[in-house]
């Protein structure tokens, strides 16, 4: 029998937002796994990307197995996904894995839902690579910040009324409707919320880089004679246009979209068409098997404000209610799962205390990527039939029905992520 557990070799992904360095987590896991890696000092490390994705499937590192590839050998051997993986996702591994280390603001952007998602690849396959939908969750690895979801009226009402380069844009009538829609009625909250988003998106593009430049010179007057900029939320704003000066789709949807403050362990799940844009932070990521993402402003990539407007969720909602539980083990005090209402992948955090010094991995009835964080051990399993040593930054597969006994090592305990399917 060939491996069933074996460590991976994964992609990273340079994007220009990603922190430089060793600053980034990412660079720091890469280096942990593999001595033998240089980290470009200068060079951004902005995503390491686990699992078969075509742009970055990942490498085996066990030379007892011939395929080359995670994706090629799940093709050979696709009862490792096990049984209800197989058969629901057609022998494909359902899921991307990733770790992100942000250092400047991602575009403002949403996923489509399935429905959606078939039709756009349909009539432009160019941009919208796939036919799946996309839903993500982001767990918070160092003190992490993104915009979710629309926010509740009364604070974008509240910046209407004190942003007037923000009305100017959006118009009287439109704001006033904002203004006039009742809590008892949410359907007119949305439909208004949608008019004044669209009309801040669809902007005339000279006419929205004047109002920008009057804003930003007002906060910038403000924040240098040392008033409070809090009401015109004025540190983020300066942040993003020092990020992105005169960019269309970006510095006024901070008027429109939540902030949400994520602690280290905990997390964000965006469903389909909620719009959302990480902004600084190390985070890990596990989200559907797609590249379908839908833009406005913030990045050289393709750009489709039109269906960014048309697919939105617009129900407002407090940032509060963006962060999204995990839920400890009944059966393991170590493990906390974060079960999204999604059937294409979970996650599972698990944190050995130091006390501990053998610790199971029990079998799990779907495969499993393992990321190891923090710690060291040596794991066994009978699948493996040899001893792997884990450290920072190593990567397992393991194949459903396989449990990992782990030796631990360290003095301070071990943090893993584990992404799989419940």
């Amino acid at each position: 029998f060939p491996p069933a557990v074996f460590p991976l070799s994964c992609t990273v992904q340079k994007y220009s937002w990603g922190k430089v360095g060793l600053e980034s987590e990412v660079a720091k896991l890469v280096a942990g796994s593999d001595p033998l890696i240089r980290i470009q000092p200068d060079q951004p490390y902005a995503e390491l990307w686990m699992g078969t994705h075509p742009r970055g499937d990942a490498l085996i590192r066990d030379n007892r197995i011939p395929q080359k590839t995670l994706g090629q050998w799940i093709a050979d051997n696709p009862a490792c996904l096990g049984a209800k993986v197989k058969d629901t996702f057609q022998g494909c591994l359902p899921f991307l894995f990733k770790v992100l280390s942000v250092n400047t603001a991602l575009s403002i952007q949403a996923h489509p839902n399935k429905e959606l998602a078939v039709k756009l690849h349909a009539q432009f396959p160019e941009h919208y690579p796939d036919a799946n939908h996309k839903p993500e969750m982001a767990i918070a690895l160092t003190p992490f910040e993104g915009l979710c979801g629309f926010r509740p009226v009364e604070e974008i009402v509240s910046f209407l009324q004190t942003v007037p380069e923000l009305r100017a844009l959006i118009r009287e009538v439109a704001a006033e409707q904002l203004e006039r829609s009742g809590s008892d009625d949410p359907r007119g909250v949305s439909a208004a919320l949608r008019v004044c988003f669209t009309r801040l998106m669809k902007s005339e593009k000279k006419f929205f880089v004047d109002q920008l430049n009057m804003l930003v010179k007002r906060i910038s007057q403000e924040a240098a004679e040392g008033k409070d900029t809090s009401g015109s939320n004025g540190d983020l704003l300066l942040r993003l246009h020092s990020q992105y000066p005169g960019d269309i789709g970006w510095c006024f949807t901070i008027y429109f979209l939540n902030l949400v403050r994520l602690e280290p362990g905990e997390a964000m799940f965006l469903g389909a068409n909620e719009p959302h844009a990480y902004l600084y932070g190390d985070c890990v990521e596990c989200m559907a098997c797609s590249d379908n993402t839908v833009r406005a402003g913030l990045t050289p990539k393709f750009i489709d404000v039109l269906t960014l407007c048309e697919m939105l969720n617009y129900t407002p909602a407090p940032s509060s209610s963006k962060i999204f539980p995990a839920t400890q083990s009944q059966l393991d005090p170590c493990v906390y799962v974060y079960d999204p209402p999604v059937p294409d992948f979970a996650i599972m955090r698990i944190e050995i205390p130091p006390s501990i010094k053998l610790y199971l991995l029990s079998a799990l009835e779907s495969a499993s990527i393992l990321l190891v964080i923090q710690g060291t051990a040596v794991a066994t399993s009978t699948a493996a039939a040899s001893e792997m040593s884990l450290r920072r930054g190593s990567v397992l597969f393991i194949s459903a029905n396989e449990s990992l006994s782990l030796q631990l090592s360290s003095q301070d305990g071990m943090l893993l992520f584990l992404s799989l399917l419940l």
